[in-house]
């Protein structure tokens, strides 16, 4: 769901941010809203399995070349 969500970010995007036809006027959200939807929407899907959320990482000490 985040894929299309980011998917219909980036159509919004190249489309207007509002139209107006017929006395029927229509406006889309802020690409800042629309923005944070796709990291709350990201964010609760890394919730749903915790162990997405761990990351491997090797550790080198500071003086070691």
């Amino acid at each position: 769901m985040a894929e299309d969500l980011t998917e219909s970010i980036a159509q919004n995007a190249q489309g207007p941010a509002s139209a107006e036809s017929d006395g029927f006027k229509v406006t889309q959200h802020l690409p800042t809203q629309q923005i944070a939807a796709d990291k709350h929407v990201g964010a609760k899907a890394a919730g749903k399995n915790p162990a997405k959320a761990l990351v491997r990482m090797k550790i080198v000490p500071s003086g070691a070349v």
